[in-house]
């Protein structure tokens, strides 16, 4: 239960931390590019791995707390930081097909599912 909650906490954290980043990227660079995920997604992709090797690789960091930073903070702030650690760590295993795999379905299940939720919204509310 402990860890559920750290969870929860921390998901509230990483999001308020994304809109937070999100929204100061656009003001700054404007919005003629998703720059606010792009740097997003880029600095989350940096802490997790940060975040994972030494939760894992090390004892400087509670199972309690690495739940908390990794799935919670880091989760409410990007998913896309787990997709790259995971291929990351794929590619050092030397799991190349699995690597490539990941990120070739990835980018295209995940661009077909959001053209099949927009056009279902789409029907549904009959725009």
């Amino acid at each position: 239960m402990i860890n559920f909650l750290c969870v929860c906490l921390g998901s509230a954290v990483g999001g308020g931390s994304r809109y937070l980043l999100s929204s100061w990227v656009l003001k700054v660079c404007g919005t003629g590019f998703p720059y606010g995920t792009l740097a997003v997604n880029f600095i989350g992709s940096a802490l997790l791995a940060g975040l994972m090797l030494i939760g894992v690789e090390t004892t400087a960091m509670s199972p309690t707390l690495r739940i908390a930073l990794t799935t919670g903070v880091m989760g409410g702030f990007t998913t896309y930081s787990t997709f790259s650690y995971e291929t990351l760590k794929y590619l050092q295993d030397g799991a190349w097909g699995v690597a490539i795999g990941n990120i070739l379905l990835t980018v295209f299940a995940c661009l077909l599912a959001a053209w099949l939720g927009w056009s279902g919204a789409k029907w549904l509310v009959g725009v």
